[in-house]
C-alpha cells in the first residue's frame, strides 16, 4: 500500500485524537482551561472526560459526518455536563472521516471530498448538535439559524457564518488555516532551537496558541463580548510575543500565568483558539500517520 493510498484505522484515529486533547490540556494557554490553572467554571477534568467520551465516536468508521459529530456531542455533554469541546469536535470529525476513507489522495484532498459529500441529513444533525452544546454567544441569525431546521446546505450556511466565525470559514475554505497556516508553523515551532534545545511538546503547544491568538481575533470571545474586545485580546497576544517567541519556555511562565488570570478575571476565553490547536495537532498526528 503506497502513501497516497494508506488509510488510519478507528483504533489509530482515536489514539491521536485523545493526544492531541491532552496536549493542549496541558499547554499554558493564557485565558483557556490547562493544568496550570483552570477557569470560566470548568476544570480540566471536564475536558478529559468530554475527550473520552468523544474519541469512540470519532473514530467510528461507519457513521456519516454528521452522525460522527452528533453522536461526540452528545456523549461529551452526557460525560462533562457542559460544553466543553463543540468547536474541537467540529474541526476534528471531518478530519477524522478524511483519514478513514480508503482512497488516494493526501489529509487535505480526502477532506475536501468529505465536505463535498455533506447532505441535509448531515445539516440536521449537526445544526441539532450544535443546539445541544448550546455555545455563548451564538445569538440568532436571519438566514440559517441554528436554532431552526436547515433549509439550506451546511456549506451554504457556513458561508454566512464565515465573516464572524473561523470555524465556519474553514469548512467554507476546506480548512485552508489549519493546512497553510497553523500546520506549518507547528512544524516551524518544533524544529526551532533555542539555547536550551528545541521546545517540549507542551511549550510547542502553547507557543502556537500564543502565535494563533496574535494572529486571529478569537470567535468565542468576539460573540460573547463583541469585535473590539477579540481585536484587544489580540493585541494583548501580540504585546506578549516577548514571552512566547521563538517559543514559550519555563523562563516565561511567570509572564503567561499572569496574563492567564488577566484574561479570566474579565471573562475572555479564547476558546476558538484552543479548538484549532486541538485540530492542528490532530491533523498532525493523522497526516504523519498516512505518509508513514
Amino acid at each position: 500500500m503506497t502513501s497516497s493510498h494508506a488509510f488510519l484505522k478507528p483504533a489509530d484515529i482515536s489514539h491521536a485524537f485523545l493526544q492531541a486533547c491532552h496536549a493542549e490540556l496541558t499547554a499554558l494557554k493564557p485565558g483557556n482551561v490547562h493544568i496550570h490553572a483552570d477557569g470560566h467554571d470548568m476544570e480540566v477534568r471536564h475536558f478529559t472526560q468530554a475527550a473520552i467520551a468523544a474519541a469512540p465516536f470519532i473514530a467510528k468508521l461507519e457513521l456519516s459526518l454528521g452522525e460522527r459529530i452528533k453522536a461526540a456531542v452528545a456523549a461529551s455533554m452526557e460525560a462533562a455536563g457542559c460544553n466543553t469541546n463543540l468547536g474541537i469536535i467540529l474541526l476534528c470529525a471531518p478530519l477524522a472521516a478524511a483519514a478513514l476513507r480508503d482512497e488516494p489522495g493526501s489529509l487535505r484532498k480526502r477532506l475536501e471530498r468529505v465536505l463535498a459529500d455533506m447532505d441535509m441529513d448531515d445539516a440536521c444533525l449537526i445544526y441539532s448538535a450544535i443546539g445541544l452544546a448550546n455555545p455563548g454567544g451564538l445569538g440568532k441569525a436571519d438566514i440559517a439559524d441554528v436554532s431552526q431546521a436547515p433549509t439550506i446546505p451546511l456549506l451554504d450556511a457556513m458561508a454566512l457564518a464565515a465573516p464572524r466565525d473561523r470555524i465556519a470559514a474553514n469548512y467554507t475554505h476546506g480548512f485552508n488555516d489549519i493546512f497553510d497556516n497553523h500546520l506549518p508553523k507547528l512544524n516551524k515551532i518544533y524544529a526551532g532551537v533555542r539555547a536550551s534545545g528545541p521546545p517540549s511538546n507542551d511549550d510547542a503547544v502553547a507557543t502556537l496558541y500564543m502565535s494563533l491568538l496574535a494572529h486571529y481575533p478569537d470567535s468565542h470571545i468576539r460573540r460573547k463580548f463583541g469585535m473590539e474586545t477579540a481585536a484587544h485580546v489580540q493585541e494583548i497576544a501580540r504585546t506578549a510575543k516577548p514571552f512566547w517567541t521563538p517559543a514559550v519556555n519555563s523562563a516565561s511562565y511567570d509572564a503567561l500565568l499572569k496574563l492567564d488570570t488577566l484574561l479570566k478575571a474579565n471573562g475572555w476565553n479564547p476558546g476558538t483558539t484552543a479548538d484549532f490547536v486541538v485540530a492542528t495537532v490532530f491533523a498532525a498526528k493523522i497526516d504523519s500517520e498516512i505518509h508513514h
